[in-house]
């Protein structure tokens, strides 16, 4: 008889801890089922940011110019704005002078690679070198390492957005705001491309190694302001983030977000949109 009854208690005792393990209410499940966040679900990559401020992030890319990014430097300096620039190693290295300017005057830089090539066909070593050398020139100028990173013609692999934030620490950032510069339209036109497109949370993409760019900004720049918003660097940006109401969209590399709003599924390529 005792030997019945310890086998009827632990059949119901199985019973029970099968129960509780089924159970969608149960706090032992696992960390998927929870809903809390795994370390993949961090934040990487923006194009823009959602927040209730009227702030955006003006930036260029591919320089320093020994000429044009000085002139960009004084206009910026007479109106207070700063902006963020993803410089190339290579011009770095050229113009360590003007890089070291733009930080003391509290521009961000970021890196843009040592030579603008399309990392995403890139061995990982390459990549690895490209950003290696421009992290140590800005270090070399600036005293400072980036933080930011901008793949050229904004061409990267969802595994390489990972690697090269867990190595370097860098925040991948793309745009949703083009004016197509770099085809060199003229300056009214870039002017209008970006105040159309451009709203709050907006990173915008242009390049001050382009005359028409540099030509195209005070008035840019004054009608950006005359409508109410205000210019940060992107990580300021970054850092102003708001949750969105509804369900956060995944982010290409696989990554959600609440704070930025999900980055093109297809990178453009140099063939389609050399932008960046």
């Amino acid at each position: 008889m005792f030997f019945l009854r310890l086998y009827f208690l632990c059949v119901a005792l199985l019973i029970a801890t099968f129960t509780l393990a089924s159970d969608p209410e149960n706090p032992l499940q696992t960390p998927e089922k929870s809903g809390h966040k795994t370390p993949t679900e961090q934040n990487i990559t923006f194009n823009a940011i959602h927040t209730d401020g009227p702030c955006i992030a003006m930036t260029f890319d591919d320089g320093p110019s020994a000429t044009l990014t000085p002139k960009l430097l004084d206009l910026l300096a007479a109106r207070h704005i700063k902006v963020t620039f993803f410089v190339i190693g290579e011009n770095v290295a050229e113009h360590p002078e003007v890089v070291a300017r733009a930080a003391r005057e509290g521009h961000e830089i970021g890196n843009h690679s040592w030579s603008h090539p399309n990392v995403a066909k890139m061995s990982q070593e390459s990549v690895r070198s490209q950003l290696q050398r421009t992290d140590d020139a800005i270090k070399n100028a600036t005293g400072k390492r980036p933080t930011l990173m901008r793949p050229p013609y904004g061409s990267i692999t969802e595994r390489e957005k990972h690697w090269i934030h867990d190595e370097f620490g860098y925040r991948i950032i793309l745009w949703d705001v083009d004016p197509y510069d770099w085809k060199r339209p003229g300056p009214a036109v870039v002017r209008n491309r970006i105040l159309k497109e451009t709203r709050p949370g907006s990173i915008v993409l242009s390049h001050d190694i382009h005359p028409g760019t540099i030509e195209a900004m005070p008035s840019t720049l004054d009608a950006l302001e005359a409508k109410g918003l205000k210019f940060v660097t992107v990580s300021e940006l970054i850092e102003m983030a708001t949750p969105q109401a509804s369900h956060p969209s995944p982010q290409p590399g696989g990554s959600t977000s609440t704070k930025a709003t999900p980055s093109p599924s297809i990178a453009p390529s140099p063939a389609s949109s050399p932008s960046g």
